[in-house]
């Protein structure tokens, strides 16, 4: 048996488990999911806060309707189809009521307010700023994509998710998926190629730019959000810096960490099982449309 084969195995096993009413083996279920969970939210939402709430309602999601998921396709697999239709529903996010255009953050970099900013650092090490700065960057940047964009691009450049189960989640046609991966993939490759050094553009980098946003309060120096963040192994703690172009230049984001989720998501999530009910065996019409 394929260790890909195996893992569904072991889901599979848990979740006859936790239909069942045993509470250790949801618990593990939701562990799992809520790390897929909270990657694809941050990058989907662009804040870490928005994410861990997000995290919180769609665990909601996976536990009260556990009993529909009919095995056809891998857990995983079904944990991100829920996650994707309730994050593009989401309206209680930062940018929700403030879209953001490529149009928007290219004139927010060229604003001269960003040249010759004093020093704010703190005497915390310029390289951990520095980092802090394009990992906050690119993960705003994703939200000037238009939201089935983004689902394409983080599922195909930065989850490496195959196009046949990336189509699955997202309920379209495989073909129909690569083009609007392609697509997406374009319009950042053009974007970054203007603004970026990793792009190739000397019109803005990191460490010019790391003052203006601890000035503008976009970047802490005390309070490092993303370096806070546990990582999922320790490859992932060691930041790739290599930037080859690749594949329009997305791999300034194949390249960022995978994440845990945060000790406040896990906490939500321990609220939420101590408060949800066990009783998740649902009307089959509730469960309409997580299937799978």
């Amino acid at each position: 048996m394929k260790p890909n084969e195996q893992a569904n195995e072991h889901d599979f096993e848990l979740i006859d488990k936790a239909v069942a009413g045993d509470g250790q083996a949801l618990e593990e279920l939701l562990d799992s999911a809520s790390d897929l969970a909270f990657n694809l939210a941050l990058r989907f939402l662009g804040t870490i806060h928005d994410a861990e709430d997000a995290t919180q309602e769609i665990a909601v999601k996976i536990m009260t309707h556990l009993s529909s998921f009919r095995k056809e396709s891998a857990f995983s697999t079904w944990v991100y189809r829920i996650a994707v239709n309730h994050l593009k529903d989401c309206r209680s996010h930062m940018f929700a009521d403030a879209p953001f255009s490529f149009e928007m953050y290219g004139a927010d970099i060229c604003d001269k307010r960003a040249l010759d900013v004093p020093d704010h650092s703190e005497g915390v090490d310029q390289s951990l700023l520095e980092r802090e700065l394009k990992l906050s960057c690119t993960n705003v940047m994703l939200q000037c994509l238009d939201a089935d964009s983004r689902c394409a691009y983080v599922l195909g450049t930065m989850f490496k998710i195959d196009s046949t189960t990336a189509s699955d989640i997202l309920g379209i046609t495989a073909e129909a998926y690569r083009q609007r991966l392609s697509r997406a993939r374009k319009t950042v490759s053009e974007f970054l190629s203007t603004y970026c050094q990793h792009g190739g553009s000397d019109v803005c980098s990191c460490g010019r730019r790391v003052n203006f946003a601890i000035a503008t309060q976009r970047l802490k120096p005390r309070s490092l959000e993303y370096s806070a963040l546990d990582r999922s192994d320790a490859e992932n703690n060691a930041f790739v810096d290599a930037m080859d172009q690749l594949d329009g230049y997305s791999c300034l984001f194949d390249s960022l960490p995978s994440y845990r989720s945060t000790p406040r998501t896990r906490e939500l999530l321990a609220a939420c099982m101590s408060t949800q009910s066990f009783d998740i065996v649902l009307d089959p019409s509730k469960g309409a449309g997580y299937g799978n």
